[in-house]
């Protein structure tokens, strides 16, 4: 399937932003993988790869005013929402310049100067964080809005569900973005989500929308008119998008076979990316060229190469800091 044609060509800036978003997570995540591989990073980290058209979709029909909550599988949020590579990478190896000064990693990254309330290692952990943030916009009378990004996984936790039971009777400006990627963490989605995702929300009232995850046009356009509406007071929203994560659950989930086939990575990766797709449509429509795209994927190639030897060279939180941001009564 071709991306949703729903925009005209008078937005071509707008198109070749999200297709460098889109790279940019890619690429991220490709060198955080590395990192990870060369032992030169602490912890586990989640790739969002494959998942591109999601984030951006979502985030470019947001403002730095409006509010994301994020997951476990963070770095696409992160970096859909305008983080600096520099940032990221310094947080990912522990490092003082990170967004945390080093002390989130890839799991607890924040961002609050674009409205990144952060990533959450507890599956479904942001849920309320989201909620809350909705609730401060309507009492305050402010126009922003909270998207709560979550895996069809954290739908088997009870805090949506009180969460959007608050939302639906106080009409908050919130939307609840399922990324329904196939598997809650080894297990196939159908094996643990009984019954309809988007039944879910409509349960409490809640007007609940399936996209194709992998067709950035498609989820931008769907946001761009859930957001409109969250701003004049309709929300809340559901969003089932349904899309892919090309690595396993986590960086060292390696060998996946006994719970998905190499066939089924093969045919996610070949026919439905969502990268190669944008990039198809874009040269189609004679928005750009392939060699245009070349330099492109060349310059985020560059600035990643060099974020990832600055963040290796820079300094470690002094030991002075360990209870720095620590409160207690």
């Amino acid at each position: 399937m071709s991306p949703a044609k729903t925009k005209t060509k008078t937005n071509n800036e707008d198109y070749l932003r999200m297709y460098r978003q889109m790279v940019r997570i890619r690429t991220f995540e490709d060198n955080a993988n590395q990192l990870y591989l060369s032992a030169k990073m602490p912890g586990l980290t989640h790739m969002y790869s494959g998942e591109e058209a999601v984030a951006v979709g979502i985030c470019e029909a947001l403002t730095d005013d409006d509010r994301i909550t994020s997951t476990h599988r963070g770095h696409g949020h992160c970096v859909a929402k305008g983080a600096d590579f520099k940032q990221m990478f310094c947080e990912l190896l522990g490092k003082e310049e990170g967004y945390c000064r080093g002390k989130g990693g890839s799991m607890h990254i924040a961002d609050q100067s674009h409205g990144n309330l952060g990533a959450n290692a507890i599956v479904g952990g942001s849920m309320g964080i989201a909620t809350g943030s909705a609730l401060r916009a309507k009492m305050l009378g402010h126009d922003d809005v909270t998207v709560c990004f979550f895996g069809d996984g954290a739908t088997a936790q009870g805090l949506l569900y009180e969460v959007m039971n608050m939302a639906a009777l106080w009409h908050l400006p919130v939307i609840y973005a399922c990324e329904n990627n196939g598997y809650s963490e080894y297990t196939r989605t159908e094996e643990i989500a009984a019954g309809s995702i988007t039944a879910r929300a409509e349960a409490f009232g809640i007007e609940a929308h399936k996209v194709d995850g992998q067709d950035v046009l498609a989820v931008n356009d769907l946001t761009q008119k859930l957001v409109a509406r969250c701003r004049k007071g309709e929300g809340p929203f559901f969003i089932e998008l349904e899309t892919y994560r090309y690595h396993g659950h986590h960086v060292g989930d390696i060998n996946r076979e006994y719970y998905r086939s190499k066939d089924e990575e093969k045919d996610w990766k070949e026919n439905r990316d969502p990268i190669v797709r944008f990039r198809s449509w874009l040269v189609d429509q004679g928005i750009t060229t392939e060699d245009e795209i070349e330099a492109m994927n060349a310059e985020v190639a560059q600035d990643a190469a060099d974020a990832v030897a600055y963040a290796e060279a820079a300094a470690y939180p002094d030991v002075s800091e360990v209870d720095m941001h620590v409160y207690a009564d």
